[in-house]
């Protein structure tokens, strides 16, 4: 009788220290895989720009930044300049363009047509603003550029124009638009109409990452940098500071 209760209690004891065993194992791989995601999201100290650039907030983005870029920055000429000054009366900072080296596609198969959004270039014009470009003369295209932003909260980019019409088309969020010396709010669905050489500029105030889709009739990706910046007297809710 004696040996069948050693026996006994020497199975539970062995039982309960296996689960606590279990019980110790599943705790540290639950900080692991916490530690692992917390590895892969963005927050405050998170920078991706070579500008040194931040999120200002703990989003993520929509597609893939991974593949940025600095952006190529000459300085303007006297043609620029004189240019520029037919149409407004800010002074040009710089010209910036998508640095070169890709080859034409060749339109042989299916493929070929179609591009994944996370493949294609990234730039990032101001804090908090990346756009996934897709320069048309790369991609077979005659007359067409097409960027999909990533607009986090806050982000913006500078005051520029460029030297042709654009489109941005946005299906979800609130902007704060620069659009000449008009600065307005508008609420998507949307699709704005920005003419040639006109100075721009737009901050996503809504508290999601914007995806907005700007379009040029071009084939190469270039605008221009002025020197004033529109929203200094605006917070991230597109609310006027006194």
């Amino acid at each position: 009788m004696k040996n069948n209760l050693t026996i006994f209690l020497t199975a539970l004891i062995a039982v309960g220290l296996i689960f606590c065993a279990q019980n110790q194992d599943s705790k540290y791989s639950t900080k692991d895989n916490q530690s692992e995601e917390s590895d892969h999201s963005h927050n405050q100290n998170n920078s991706h720009d070579p500008d040194g650039h931040s999120h200002n907030h703990s989003v993520t983005e929509t597609f893939s930044i991974d593949k940025l870029l600095e952006e190529v920055k000459t300085e303007p000429d006297s043609i620029l300049n004189y240019l520029h000054a037919q149409h407004h009366n800010h002074k040009v900072l710089e010209q910036r363009t998508v640095p070169p080296g890709y080859e034409t596609k060749d339109l042989k198969y299916w493929k070929n047509y179609a591009t994944l959004v996370e493949d294609l270039p990234v730039i990032n014009p101001g804090p908090g603003e990346y756009v996934h470009v897709m320069e048309g003369y790369k991609h077979s295209y005659q007359n067409l550029v097409i960027g999909i932003t990533e607009t986090f909260p806050g982000g913006a980019p500078p005051m520029h124009t460029h030297e042709g019409e654009e489109s941005h088309v946005l299906l979800e969020g609130e902007i704060l638009y620069a659009l000449g010396d008009t600065i307005f709010t508008i609420t998507a669905p949307y699709i704005v109409n920005i003419p040639p050489m006109v100075p721009h500029a737009f901050k996503n105030i809504d508290d999601k990452t914007a995806n907005m889709v700007v379009i040029f009739p071009t084939n190469i990706w270039k605008y221009d940098v002025l020197d004033y910046f529109p929203f200094e007297n605006y917070d991230n809710k597109g609310n006027k500071i006194n």
